[in-house]
């Protein structure tokens, strides 16, 4: 079974940069969807990035321009470069890994790691 482990969380003032990672315990696969999802308090779960096996990416539209995730399948670790940081960015962060290879399709979750900003 995976396990994600992320780190790199903190409080920043806004306009700041924070790099967050998310290490597997295991290889990352080719047919690993990577992603990072984030939770503010009274806000449902949402999407900030995924980066699919292949190396596509997508964004959700209130982060493009600012956040970039990436991904070393050698390190079996993902990023999420996150700069130009607004305090509408506070939550907490959590790093997915869907693994396509089966099916049903299997899903990973992380602990999460919280980001704060400040204004």
């Amino acid at each position: 079974q995976v396990q994600l482990v992320e780190s790199g969380g903190g409080l920043v003032q806004a306009g700041g940069s924070l790099r967050l990672s998310c290490a597997a315990s295991g290889r990352i696969f080719s047919t690993t969807t990577m992603g990072w999802y984030r939770q503010a308090p009274g806000k449902r779960r949402e999407l900030v990035a995924i980066i699919r096996s292949g190396g596509s990416t997508n964004y959700a539209d209130s982060v493009k321009g600012r956040f970039t995730i990436s991904r070393d399948n050698a390190k079996n670790t993902v990023y999420l470069q996150m700069n130009t940081l607004k305090p509408e960015d506070t939550a907490v962060y959590y790093c997915n890994a869907v693994n396509w290879g089966i099916a049903p399709p299997r899903d990973y979750w992380g602990q999460g790691t919280q980001v704060t900003v400040s204004s």
